[in-house]
């Protein structure tokens, strides 16, 4: 082997040891390299704050299934399980990514609401009070929202509270004045994965539907004409001969 192509590979291991050829190392990626960036008080508010709201409704909701006395009541608890773990999962993503830990457990305020309520288990009184503790609760995340989406400067952290505003919007009007919807005019908000389709989403589901049904019927009728030519075409052929 040719020493100038041997020296050449000899460097290239060197290289690809974690060195050069004059044995000098080269640098690692520091710690501060890769650490999170400092996250503003704003933001790092929110997300505990989102964080323990997610946990309050997701227990909310399981107690209202088990001893609410109101069928609705009981849908709209299941449907802010449903809602709040997505939530709860885009906002401990972001958290994770940003390096800020998050509590445990509920507030100590949200825990006294919710054994509030469930002293009045099976009783229809349980129902008007967890309607009451949902109203004030989810007009306070809504409140927290728009804080973050006025103060917060992290762009993660804004878009995880701005996704969540339509889902939580529409819960609130679930509960408003502590009487329980459990209905809601379909496309009146995006909620993404948590919520209903809209109107604009169920347009465009339509539209390619009716393109795909138009395709297949021209591919049909391509394949019709073109049959028909090819029999005009064998039939002009015959007359000839």
């Amino acid at each position: 082997m040719p020493a100038t192509r041997l020296g050449a590979l000899c460097a290239g291991a060197v290289l690809l040891a974690g060195g050069t050829a004059g044995g000098t190392a080269v640098p690692a990626t520091t710690v501060a390299d890769t650490a999170p960036a400092e996250v503003s008080e704003a933001d790092g508010t929110f997300l505990r704050a989102a964080h323990q709201g997610n946990l309050a409704e997701i227990a909310a909701g399981q107690d209202a299934q088990a001893h609410a006395t109101t069928a609705c009541v009981m849908r709209v608890g299941a449907l802010f399980v449903r809602d709040h773990q997505k939530l709860d999962s885009d906002v401990s993503k972001t958290a994770s990514a940003l390096g800020v830990k998050l509590p445990t457990a509920p507030t100590a305020a949200e825990q006294r609401e919710l054994a509030a309520a469930r002293a009045k288990a099976g009783s229809s009184a349980y129902d008007v009070a967890w309607l009451n503790a949902q109203d004030k609760a989810h007009q306070q995340t809504l409140a927290l929202i728009d804080k973050e989406l006025r103060s917060g400067t992290d762009s993660r952290v804004k878009a995880a509270a701005k996704a969540a505003r339509p889902v939580v919007a529409m819960h609130a009007e679930m509960v408003s004045g502590g009487t329980c919807r459990d209905t809601m005019p379909p496309g009146d908000i995006d909620a993404g994965d948590s919520g209903q389709v809209t109107a604009a989403e169920a347009g465009h589901e339509e539209a390619g539907l009716a393109t795909v049904i138009v395709g297949l019927l021209l591919a049909g009728s391509g394949g019709a004409v073109w049959a028909v030519r090819r029999r005009r075409s064998s039939a002009d052929a015959e007359a000839r001969h």
